[in-house]
């Protein structure tokens, strides 16, 4: 049975952990006194730089799911799963190349405001209520829950005293200084979570004795990123066709991942800042899945995988590190909840409030709303997390993949369309984001919940389901633009600026690092 962190805590450990809560306090006050609180709660009066964006973005990624799903898939398969991490490069290529010339360009406070601009205010409310339904479920209550869960296994405390902690804390930061808050305390989140997370993996390698034992001491397919056609749990074809439609709807389409780019300074700030975010990715095979990979050599018969993470905390950090694993994971919970926290208020604020229930609204009535909006998606979140934590034998990391594989098929085919394909129609966006989604999310459901894999053996793995849904979607969308009549709408806004020698050095070094790397792990 894996010892509790709590009974390993001592007075050094309680003096990081108020310290460390404290000094959050403080900066989150400070910051929410010098800004200006409409611009300031949702898009940071557009200040950002590049450091602040990849940060942030980071930190609105690296959830608590990370901490506990990598470990646990690291645990029991190897590295294969950091291609859901490295092969992102290519998306937010894309986000930074394509899409945020566009958005920043149409000089929008949210996507479902962007789509509006093109296809008219059917459209916009369409999305911005799939929007809000995406976030709550993939973004706040699976995030909760995961975090909850962690929380459990560290303190050995009820999982609603842990789900209703860590979000009102989280809450705490948006409400008081939304989104340039929550990024400056992201850049102090993340370095800090780097630090723990690299301190866990040399004790880890100290105590195997070094990469030679490590290597010789898991199977060689631990070490492969591309998996044959036959591998039953992440086929190198599945990865290749289905990772895309999710990327795409989560690094492009996503208002929690895309809200730091709109509120960067400028267009090479942003840019440059999902470039950032793309480098930090490469660091998920150090800090995150190798923890999985070194408690396979040190602790090979645990019963439960998602133990992963935390039985190499309890055995390896000393008496008085342990307050440093508490801490970084509050730092994880804040960032990832509160970003989720603050897009939600966005979309239901600017989308729904302001443009259709009350258009006349004055500042003060706009930032209320907002607030308002935060605790009651701390409410809901609460108790979805709580149901979710009914539903027993669920692969996590699976779990988070396949709820944004089921999701994303929608939005991956209305943005590619729009910034690719000036003859879509709006009657092929309304009809994939309205009956599109109710077509993708209802398999979905079947699949998770009703005709569930592990009994039903009919069905394709969750990643090719999620690419068949996409080209059904995509090719419904282009008959329809195809057979209505032709529209005139209107272009959608594009930022012609000739991008800078420093952008094009930073994609081209990412580019060339990322191919060596592809090169030296699928080579095993």
């Amino acid at each position: 049975m894996m010892e509790s962190i709590a009974s390993k805590l001592t007075l050094v450990d309680y003096v990081i952990i108020i310290g460390y809560i404290a000094l959050l306090l403080i900066i989150g006050l400070q910051s929410s006194l010098k800004t200006k609180q409409e611009e300031s709660l949702f898009l940071a009066n557009k200040s950002l730089g590049w450091a602040s964006i990849g940060f942030n973005m980071w930190a609105t990624n690296v959830g608590p799911s990370m901490l506990l799903a990598f470990a646990s898939i690291g645990y029991t398969t190897g590295i294969v799963a950091v291609n859901f991490d490295w092969y992102a490069f290519v998306f937010l290529l894309l986000l930074a190349l394509v899409f945020a010339p566009r958005y920043l360009a149409a000089n929008v406070m949210t996507l479902p405001e962007f789509m509006g601009k093109r296809y008219g205010d059917t459209t916009r409310n369409i999305l911005a209520w799939y929007s809000l339904v995406k976030m709550l479920i993939s973004w706040l209550s699976l995030g909760l829950f995961a975090g909850g869960f962690l929380i459990r296994q560290v303190l050995g405390i009820p999982m609603w005293i842990s789900v209703v902690v860590l979000v009102f804390f989280a809450a705490f930061f948006t409400y008081i200084g939304g989104l340039k808050t929550i990024a400056r305390i992201n850049i102090f989140q993340m370095l800090l979570l780097i630090a723990v997370s690299c301190l866990l993996t040399v004790l880890g390698l100290h105590q195997v004795g070094g990469f030679s034992a490590l290597y010789q001491g898991v199977p060689s397919g631990f070490w492969n990123l591309i998996r044959p056609a036959s591998d039953p749990d992440y086929p190198w074809h599945a990865i290749l066709l289905g990772y895309p439609v999710a990327a795409i709807a989560f690094f492009c389409t996503d208002q929690a991942m895309v809200q730091s780019v709109l509120g960067a300074k400028n267009l090479e700030q942003g840019q440059l800042g999902v470039n950032f975010i793309a480098w930090l990715k490469i660091l998920s095979l150090p800090l995150f899945i190798l923890t999985g990979v070194l408690c396979a050599v040190l602790h090979p018969n645990l019963t439960d995988p998602t133990q992963a993470y935390m039985t190499m905390v309890t055995n390896l950090f000393p008496t008085g590190l342990n307050g440093l694993v508490i801490v970084v994971l509050i730092a994880v919970l804040v960032g990832t909840i509160g970003s989720s926290l603050n897009s939600l208020s966005t979309v239901f604020t600017m989308d729904i409030y302001v443009k259709r229930l009350n258009p006349t609204a004055d500042k003060a009535q706009i930032v209320r709303v907002g607030r308002l909006t935060i605790l009651v998606g701390c409410l809901f979140a609460i108790m979805m997390a709580l149901a979710i934590d009914e539903i027993k034998g669920l692969n996590l990391f699976d779990v988070f993949q396949s709820v944004l594989g089921f999701i994303a098929p929608p939005l991956s085919v209305v943005f590619l369309l729009t910034v690719f394909w000036k003859r879509t129609s709006r009657l092929a966006v309304n009809f994939v984001l309205s009956l599109g989604s109710a077509f993708s999310l209802g398999i979905g459901a079947c699949y998770l919940w009703v005709f569930t894999p592990d009994r039903y053996t009919f069905w394709p793995h969750y990643l090719l389901l999620s690419f068949y849904i996409f080209v059904i979607l995509m090719v419904a969308a282009l008959l329809l633009s195809f057979v209505g009549r032709k529209e005139d709408l209107p272009v959608v806004p594009y930022l012609a600026v000739k991008t800078t020698k420093t952008v094009k050095w930073a994609w081209g070094s990412l580019i060339v690092v990322m191919v060596l790397l592809y090169t030296i792990f699928s080579g095993h």
